[in-house]
């Protein structure tokens, strides 16, 4: 149910690229294979007699807890994808992200220091980038992650263009 204060009215969201979805995959199965790897190292210890006495139901309910949680995050990455957004003002860039916890991030042209684009190897392959704003506030984490290469690019060069137009003074 989005609220005024996260979703202005006569506000048009551009999505990230759904393919996005592959790279936020592959570095969930990446991280969650080496965590239940070594979640799973006791239960082997365990059926091969290496410890004798410890609980053979607690040497497999942790790696199991673990893998559903691990399933759970899966299942949650599309719709984390579809949840980012962001929306080009005259003033100022909306970012928003988030289902159970919503942010809206609103980083003003004149406050922005410089405009950053990246790519790891997983969204070179895919065709996509990172755009990342550093303002004036060293706190403020503004990123759009997934845009195609030419998104990010156009992107990148209209808000150098519009920070310069608009320096606040720094």
């Amino acid at each position: 149910m989005p609220t005024e204060a996260i979703d202005p009215p006569g506000i048009i969201w551009l999505p990230v690229s759904p393919r996005y979805i592959t790279v936020r995959i592959a570095g969930w199965a990446l991280g969650n294979l080496l965590v239940l790897a070594a979640l799973s190292m006791p239960l082997v210890l365990v059926l091969s007699g290496w410890w004798q006495g410890y609980p053979l139901w607690l040497a497999a309910a942790v790696p199991a807890v673990a893998g559903l949680l691990a399933l759970w995050r899966l299942l949650l990455i599309p719709r984390q994808v579809r949840a980012i957004g962001y929306a080009e003002r005259e003033d100022d860039l909306l970012i928003r992200r988030g289902i159970f916890f919503q942010r809206l991030l609103v980083v003003p042209y004149g406050r922005m220091q410089y405009v950053d684009i990246g790519a790891g190897p997983v969204e070179r392959g895919l065709g996509l980038c990172t755009v990342r704003l550093h303002t004036a506030s060293g706190g403020t984490s503004a990123e759009i992650p997934g845009l195609p290469a030419a998104e990010g690019a156009r992107l990148r060069e209209q808000l150098s263009a519009r920070g310069e137009a608009r320096l606040a003074g720094l």
